[in-house]
């Protein structure tokens, strides 16, 4: 069975990562897998004004969320 081909392109239009030197830019699969090994969440689940603390805890993710609702 065969991977579905990644859609960069059309990712990295949507990603919101603010830190420039990330290589994981528009690869969703490599973000999240990186992301949850550290026990966060990736940029694009948070506003961006959170998300440009660099703040992606699990913990900042429910308490953003409890204060303001879905974003996305």
């Amino acid at each position: 069975m065969y991977m579905a081909e990644c859609k960069v392109g059309r990712n990295i239009k949507k990603c919101n990562c603010s830190y420039e030197p990330c290589s994981r830019k528009g690869m969703c699969c490599d973000c999240l897998l990186y992301h949850f090994k550290s026990g966060e969440f990736p940029a694009c689940l948070f506003p961006p004004d959170v998300e440009k603390t660099y703040d992606r805890s699990i913990e900042r993710f429910i308490a953003t969320y409890n204060e303001r609702g879905a974003w996305w």
